[in-house]
């Protein structure tokens, strides 16, 4: 990469260029010209600026994209020359700054995806669920967001000097609005565990000055959200919105719904047993301790860490809140902001070193064990899922929302789509996800046909091992989900 000095960084500007020439030229203009962003990005690539003679037309300059620090990548509604293998210039570019881990910040020209043709349709859904698309309809809207995102850049590579969230005094805050009863809890706690051997004053005030959580004897933000007598009093955007729906889509009615807000510890414990009380259990027997053990459809451990990972490692100055929404066939966290810079969704399926976006709000938390500090959260919850007979979760970036999903059950839509059912039988499946169970008669009353074909459609589903019959004969005969297979990852399942 083109460094030539510390903090300076170079920029690949990736675009169809017949289409989007102007706005092309605008971002380099004003990024060389910026008093502030000249300052940090000192080379910007752009095609047109290469002299003709020099030009390489079939030439996708995938080098120069490795080069540079940051990707910068415009799509508007043409998807541009494609090469033998189908594929545009730009797609390619874009998928070579993700394979060499480039710092990529997308701009999407208009909202009608449905307008764009559909190769830069699908690659515009497709880089949303890895990175933030920023949304412009004008050239002026554009410079904006590619200012803000490159401000952003930078603050995360400590090239503008500002103060973490978590490391922020908290505005209007005094110590009188530390609960101190919270603070001996959490010492007495983390000393339990095994994870503290506290050495000097144990008082709260001084407590707090060894996690770095004062400024100048005042609480920082961190403070407050972890042991704040009113946490809601300074920050309006730290509550846990829990959802229950009896379906598999987010409408209406809505079977339950919880908003949680207060000192994070206490609000990931009441999303967790938001969770727990909403999913299936099974209860063993005394034979191993006094207290029958509980097993949970959903490992305990992987739900957790999946909130934790969502309160923590979320962005505070995003006015959202972080969302925990269980369905019939899974549990969905989404958390306000983005994956910290050099990871991605597929990294995280691999051993990678702790990024806490929030250091000092994490640190407490692995104190007393509702996380870790070595970066195995999310491969020990696929390890677990995959023990439990589950797909693996799956972490993807939608919009300005980083989500998790946790399967219910085996059969999802990615497995279901390779079997070879008709509507009528994955109507079927659906149901039985929602309701527990389906009948012949219900078989029947949704789908419009014979009974003759009903039986016949539903000994297909089981002896695919889609749907287990219950029942010997007759009237108490139906219909469930089949147990999870043993071991089963993400393709799961035996399509036919």
């Amino acid at each position: 990469m083109k460094k030539p000095a510390a903090n300076r960084y170079s920029l690949f500007i990736s675009s169809v260029q017949k289409e989007l020439s102007v706005e092309r030229r605008a971002v380099k203009d004003f990024i060389t010209h910026d008093p502030l962003l000249s300052r940090f990005i000192s080379d910007v690539f752009l095609f047109e600026d290469i002299p003709a003679g020099d030009r390489k037309p079939d030439d996708i300059y995938l080098s120069e994209v490795e080069q540079r620090d940051i990707y910068l990548a415009i799509f508007g509604y043409e998807y541009g020359w494609k090469n033998k293998d189908g594929k545009s210039p730009t797609e390619l570019e874009f998928e070579h700054a993700t394979n060499t881990h480039r710092e990529r910040l997308i701009f999407v020209k208009g909202n009608d995806d449905k307008a764009r043709e559909p190769e830069m349709a699908k690659l515009v859904a497709r880089v949303g669920c890895q990175v933030t698309r920023h949304r412009f309809s004008d050239i002026p809207g554009l410079i904006r967001e590619v200012y803000a995102s490159l401000v952003e850049f930078l603050e995360n590579r400590g090239a503008l000097r500002t103060t973490p969230f978590d490391g922020s005094v908290c505005d209007g805050a005094t110590f009188r609005d530390i609960d101190k009863s919270r603070v001996t809890a959490f010492v007495e706690t983390a000393e339990a565990v095994g994870r503290l051997k506290l050495k000097g004053s144990r008082a709260p005030k001084a407590v707090l000055q060894n996690f770095n959580l004062l400024r100048d004897g005042q609480p920082t933000n961190a403070a407050i959200l972890l042991f704040g007598k009113n946490p809601r009093r300074f920050f309006n955007n730290v509550e846990v919105h829990c959802l229950h729906f009896h379906g598999t889509e987010k409408r209406k009615p809505i079977a339950s719904q919880q908003p949680y807000e207060g000192r994070l510890m206490e609000v990931i414990d009441q999303a967790v047993e938001f969770v727990l009380g909403k999913i299936d259990r099974s209860v063993g027997t005394h034979a191993a301790s006094t207290q029958a053990p509980v097993t949970f459809e959903i490992p305990r451990p992987v739900i957790v860490e999946a909130i934790v990972n969502a309160v923590s490692h979320r962005n505070y100055d995003h006015n959202g809140f972080v969302q925990v929404i269980v369905f019939a066939d899974r549990i969905e966290v989404w958390n306000p902001g983005e994956l910290p810079p050099g990871l991605t969704p597929d990294l995280l399926r691999q051993p990678h070193g702790p990024i806490p976006r929030n250091p000092l709000i994490a640190e407490p938390l692995f104190r007393i064990k509702y996380a870790e500090k070595v970066g195995t959260g999310t491969t020990d919850m696929i390890a677990d899922c995959r023990d439990a007979g589950l797909p693996e979760p799956d972490f993807e970036q939608r919009g300005p929302h980083f989500v998790v999903t946790l399967w219910r059950d085996w059969l999802t839509d990615e497995v279901l789509s390779r079997y070879n059912l008709n509507d009528r039988q994955k109507q079927a499946v659906q149901y039985t996800k929602v309701t527990g169970r389906i009948s012949n008669a219900l078989y029947r009353e949704i789908t419009g046909i014979s009974e003759r074909t009903a039986l016949r459609e539903l000994r297909q589903l089981t002896d695919r091992g889609i749907l287990a019959k219950v029942g010997g004969t007759g009237q108490s005969v139906h219909y469930v989900i089949a147990k999870a297979k043993p071991v089963i990852g993400k393709g799961g399942g035996n399509p036919s």
